[in-house]
């Protein structure tokens, strides 16, 4: 049984938020979005869905490293050791362009890292060509990964 992918946006910006919900619905994904402004929230979705896994639905992960409560390398660590959520493909999507950090998220396990231009044209045709990639991935579901 096919489930349907549901996208986990975590950005606190919500001027960005709308432009990544925007640019992925003119790619044609109709995938669910799931949007939080904060570190907390997310985490708190992430817990209850790990002790509910018979509910859980395959996701992707839009995540922002730049949050205002943590860190978003602490949400990449603690989904990357999670039994269900581990198969989750994450994908970073922030300003910060530190070598070190897309290094550190890479090897934590994040499968795609995206520096935001500043430049809002830039961004715009970034996150067009990623609503791209979620019309043609394939994410695992997690209770049979």
């Amino acid at each position: 049984m096919n489930k349907p992918v549901a996208i986990v946006m975590i950005e606190d910006d919500h001027g960005h938020a709308r432009l990544i919900e925007r640019n992925i619905r003119r790619a044609g994904v109709t995938n669910e979005i799931i949007h939080f402004s904060d570190g907390a929230s997310a985490f708190a979705y992430f817990k209850r869905i790990e002790s509910e896994p018979a509910d859980l639905n395959p996701i992707l992960v839009l995540l922002d490293l730049n949050l205002p409560d943590m860190s978003g390398i602490d949400i990449l660590e603690y989904l990357k050791n999670d039994g269900h959520l581990r198969v989750a493909p994450v994908i970073v999507l922030t300003t910060t362009d530190d070598q070190l950090e897309i290094r550190r998220c890479y090897d934590l396990g994040c499968n795609v890292y995206i520096t935001k231009p500043v430049d809002y044209e830039q961004f715009a045709v970034a996150i067009r060509q990623l609503g791209l990639f979620f019309s043609v991935i394939k994410v695992p579901d997690p209770l049979n990964a």
